[in-house]
């Protein structure tokens, strides 16, 4: 692979026990940002997760909700989406969005840094969710903007690197491990098949 694309971690949305130690572990295995998506959640359980994360990694943590977290911890931005469709008022730090259509990402794509589409491929964690683009239309998304989201495996990634896409994101392939050294032998494989 002859450049080098953004790595992101999304969490499933049902909180897990040891997800902070999860987390800091993808962290500090060279991922990029880990987003927090826990929708049914409270701000306090978001909260506490976030606390047991080291701070020197929480510019790397991004919100799908509970934006008011962003006033007591130097997170790494924000992400909007169905649930959480407009960033705060006075909010000038990062944004990302999830997409579905070629359309919104021509729509979203000069106001936020990057937008995740999906599915690329059938999806680990969400079983008969596949995805309906073709290769044509991939490669016409914007240069530089575009996270695959969807199904992404290690073996997977020669072919995202061969278009267009700024990075990928994954949930069902990290988090379905059954174990820390599972999802440390899940995330060596990401590395080898990276450089």
């Amino acid at each position: 692979m002859d450049r080098k694309l953004l790595k992101i971690a999304i969490t499933p949305t049902e909180l897990f026990q040891d997800e902070a130690l999860w987390i800091k572990t993808i962290l500090e295995a060279g991922w990029d940002y880990v987003h927090l998506r826990h929708p049914g959640a409270t701000l306090r359980d978001v909260k506490a997760v976030i606390e047991r994360i080291p701070p020197k990694l929480h510019s790397k943590l991004r919100l799908h909700g509970h934006f008011e977290l962003l006033n007591e911890f130097n997170l790494g931005g924000i992400h909007l989406n169905s649930r959480c469709p407009e960033a705060p008022a006075m909010y000038r730090g990062a944004i990302s969005r999830t997409c579905h259509t070629i359309e919104e990402i021509e729509t979203y794509s000069s106001r936020h840094d990057y937008l995740s589409l999906s599915p690329i491929f059938p999806s680990i964690s969400k079983p008969g969710y596949s995805g309906t683009f073709t290769e044509s239309q991939l490669s016409t998304l914007p240069e530089g903007k575009v996270i695959a989201l969807g199904g992404v495996t290690p073996r997977r990634l020669d072919t995202i690197a061969g278009l267009p896409f700024k990075g990928y994101a994954v949930l069902g392939y990290l988090f379905s491990s059954q174990s820390l050294d599972e999802l440390k032998s899940r995330l060596k494989q990401f590395s080898s098949n990276d450089n």
